[in-house]
């Protein structure tokens, strides 16, 4: 696969008819009833869902935590992070969910050929994981560096309890002052922060301060956008909507999905004062078509992550838009239906910018 950096929302098949919807003019998306109106039968739930990664205890290893911190709300069964301050995550916080994710991060390891980081990192003291989710990166990060003190830090207590001595989970709001003191860190990693920021100059400018003259900062995001080479995943697929629904509902709450395709990262870092900036961009297949078999491990692991909770990714956001559960529920089925049929040669683009701060900062 080749890493073009210019990601768009994808096009339909040449000459081949599209379902006939009327889609919303400004952002291409299909009404919720289209996929009530259209139902089919879901496939049957595949084994390759069993997975014996799990989420350790559901609590935090900081000294304390107070009951407003766990005070979730609730939509359609689900648990998301509750609406205090400035925080917004679109994405459930419960154990579905972060089984998913952790299966993602395998996927995106082996996207980077098992690289935690690309930064060219020395002499590592102190990290800090920004928007740690379960804490399986800082884990991983904080075995490979067992002389560095690392931090995850997180608006919701989901990580486990069992984790290497040498790193710590605490509660932040990534998109408020951050609380630590200038020239912290050596190294400030933010991972999938997407849909979650609405300053993204701002949370450059906090990572600027409290990285040490000569450290990284590193940002790794996908866009929302599921693409295919050759036709296969066209508009008003189910996969071709996914990205058209989260930036639709990014607006509604005022938090942007677009910031691979806007090239925000880069953009940010440049306006920060941060030198020697280089960046990395791959295609990530969702589904084990690739031939290539690394490719086609990367997809397969992205599936299993993708159809273990495509509902926990989802309901929100649906939600914000005005779906209907029933609606939510089946336009989910059919996003599985097509990941697991194998017609459907999608794949997502990522981007990691990686920028030094400079000495005479």
């Amino acid at each position: 696969m080749s890493s073009s950096e210019a990601p768009v929302p994808p096009a339909s098949v040449s000459g081949q008819a599209e379902p006939a919807v009327a889609t919303d003019p400004a952002t291409g998306l299909v009404p919720g009833h289209f996929w009530t109106d259209n139902a089919q039968q879901a496939a049957p739930e595949d084994s390759d869902q069993d997975s014996a990664l799990g989420v350790g205890d559901n609590l935090s290893s900081t000294a304390s935590i107070t009951s407003s911190i766990l005070e979730y709300r609730t939509v359609h069964g689900r648990t998301y992070h509750s609406e205090r301050g400035n925080a917004k995550y679109w994405g459930s916080n419960d154990e579905t969910q972060n089984e998913s994710m952790d299966i993602n991060h395998h996927s995106l390891l082996l996207a980077l050929d098992n690289k935690l980081h690309l930064a060219p990192l020395k002499d590592i003291q102190k990290a800090i994981d920004i928007g740690t989710g379960t804490g399986i990166w800082a884990i991983d990060f904080a075995d490979e560096y067992p002389n560095a003190e690392v931090i995850g830090t997180d608006i919701s207590p989901i990580q486990p309890s069992w984790v290497p001595a040498n790193l710590k989970f605490e509660i932040e709001d990534c998109t408020q002052d951050w609380t630590y003191p200038s020239n912290t860190f050596d190294y400030v990693h933010m991972r999938w922060l997407n849909g979650s920021i609405d300053d993204w100059s701002q949370l450059f400018r906090e990572a600027f301060r409290c990285c040490k003259p000569g450290g990284y900062v590193e940002s790794f995001e996908g866009a929302p956008y599921n693409e295919s080479d050759d036709g296969t995943v066209k508009d008003t697929d189910a996969l071709g909507q996914w990205g058209k629904l989260f930036v639709a509902a990014g607006k509604k709450f005022g938090r942007s999905f677009t910031t691979v395709p806007d090239g925000i990262q880069r953009k940010a870092m440049e306006e920060c004062g941060f030198v020697e900036i280089q960046e990395k961009n791959i295609k990530t297949p969702v589904g084990g078509w690739p031939k290539d078999p690394v490719l086609r491990q990367i997809g397969q692991l992205a599936q299993v992550a993708l159809t273990t909770d495509v509902e926990g990714y989802l309901i929100l956001s649906a939600t914000e838009l005005g779906w209907t559960r029933e609606e939510t529920l089946l336009y989910a089925a059919q996003v599985r239906r097509e990941v697991r049929s194998g017609k459907h040669h999608a794949f997502y683009r990522q981007k990691i910018v990686w920028g030094k701060k400079p000495f005479s900062a």
